[in-house]
């Protein structure tokens, strides 16, 4: 995973971007770029190099650092590569009583990395996060858009074996239907 070089949306992408962009009055573009940073960080491997926030500000007419301020606030937004399964693992109260510790743990040993790493094959990261709102079934985590609740071993492994089957970039726009309205 290396920085991109030419930085440019799908036409399906753009067409999309300009109908988010449509939704909000001339001089209030800058409203849509939480939404256009997640179309980005999809279609663009995962992460938001300076390359891609920079074209995010372009269609927006913004300034670049506008862009890196948001990007940078939101826990949600990678400013390096991850993995094609970015682990997020809730550590908060609920979860932490309920062995997010333990989860952290096992998911650690059977990937053989740390929390912020990637495996070398580029498959999968873990990054500890604070509260997923999803207190009542913890310990959980989420790839992607998806929730993994009520988390044992067996149940992390079975998720990571069905992440390996699969082979491909979860985002947290998958099953989302971001051009509904």
């Amino acid at each position: 995973m290396t920085e991109q070089v030419d930085i440019k949306f799908s036409d399906n992408t753009l067409a999309l971007v300009n109908k988010i962009i449509s939704r909000y009055p001339e001089g209030k573009q800058k409203s849509a770029l939480i939404p256009l940073l997640h179309l980005a960080q999809a279609e663009f491997d995962g992460w938001l190099s300076s390359k891609t926030m920079d074209y995010v500000a372009s269609l927006l007419h913004i300034q670049n650092v506008e862009v890196y301020e948001v990007a940078s606030f939101y826990s949600m937004f990678n400013l390096e590569p991850k993995g094609k399964c970015l682990i997020e693992v809730c550590r908060t109260s609920s979860c932490w009583l309920r062995g997010a510790n333990e989860i952290i743990e096992h998911l650690e040993k059977k990937l053989g990395i740390k929390d912020g790493e990637t495996t070398a094959d580029g498959m999968f990261s873990i990054k500890t996060v604070e509260c997923l709102g999803s207190c009542g079934t913890a310990p959980m985590m989420m790839i992607g858009a998806q929730f993994h609740e009520n988390l044992t071993h067996q149940k992390v492994d079975g998720i990571l074996e069905q992440c390996t089957a699969e082979n491909k970039r979860k985002t947290y726009l998958d099953e989302v239907i971001i051009d509904k309205y």
